[in-house]
């Protein structure tokens, strides 16, 4: 079985720099790393690989630098990686990068084989859009799993995977066929810690870089700030409170007063919020 993992290099959250006139995402001089939410895509897709055979295929677009996070994911196990990195690329938004990715997905369906199974990280932390892998799915014409906490069932011959999604109401079994897209969501694996092997193997291997023409994509105008139609109006950073934290003594309290302290002073600085709950209460 051949699986492809869309990763992401993503800027250090905690050193991210913002273009004063483009409004987008300053790349150079930030410290990179790997999308943390596609991590758990990542194992997911080597447990998968353990299990039942096959190879696994790791995916990225960005700039010649991406180049860094492909090696470390080969240095967890992954046995092949694909950069797509082309200057046509630069400012793409969720619309373009969906574009760009499933043409790429497309291709490396051709050159190494169908790819039953897609797996994408629930979101990124530079966008937190959470839209591109949908977005691939609707361009591939593939069955999409969403914030899926774990793989209940893969059947090969018959082509069925079973899933558990996590949903506001709870949690979701859902079944469908493959091929199909997958997004993990956080804390359902541990990525494992890569052999010595593979760290070799990954300082030795050639990574396969794709131009745009390469991947197959001949509609340039919708790759990069051309095929992005999302415009950034405004970006700023929110403002600290300057509220302070109210204390309510709580020594001399029993647990029923303190509980009365509190719901005071909570309907002290939200008068509207007893009413509204007290007509909840009444089933209004």
């Amino acid at each position: 079985m051949h699986i492809v993992v869309c990763l992401k290099q993503v800027p250090d959250s905690a050193q991210i720099r913002v273009h004063p006139v483009t409004n987008t995402i300053m790349r150079q001089g930030v410290p990179t790393i790997i999308n943390p939410y596609d991590l758990f895509a990542l194992e997911e897709a080597l447990r998968l690989r353990d299990r039942l055979g096959g190879e696994v295929t790791v995916l990225t677009m960005g700039p010649p630098m991406a180049e860094d996070a492909l090696r470390k994911a080969l240095t967890f196990g992954a046995d092949r990686a694909v950069l797509l990195t082309d200057r046509s690329f630069a400012g793409s938004d969720t619309l373009a990068t969906s574009y760009a990715l499933s043409m790429a997905l497309a291709k490396i369906g051709e050159v190494f084989g169908p790819t039953p199974i897609v797996f994408t990280g629930k979101q990124t932390i530079d966008g937190d859009t959470a839209q591109v892998g949908p977005g691939i799915a609707k361009r591939l014409g593939l069955n999409q799993l969403t914030y899926v906490a774990r793989i209940c069932d893969l059947d090969p011959a018959a082509g069925t995977i079973s899933v558990e999604r996590r949903a506001e109401g709870g949690v979701q079994v859902l079944e469908t066929r493959m091929p199909v897209l997958i997004t993990m969501l956080e804390g359902t694996n541990e990525m494992r810690r890569g052999s010595l092997d593979d760290a070799y193997r990954a300082a030795r291997s050639q990574i396969v870089k794709w131009s745009a023409a390469d991947a197959g994509i001949t509609e340039l105008a919708k790759c990069g700030l051309k095929g992005s139609p999302t415009i950034v109006k405004k970006v700023f950073a929110p403002q600290a409170r300057a509220e302070k934290v109210q204390q309510i003594p709580t020594s001399d309290l029993s647990t029923d007063a303190l509980a009365a302290s509190v719901m005071a002073a909570i309907f002290q600085k939200q008068p509207a919020l007893e009413g509204d709950l007290l007509r909840f209460a009444a089933g209004q």
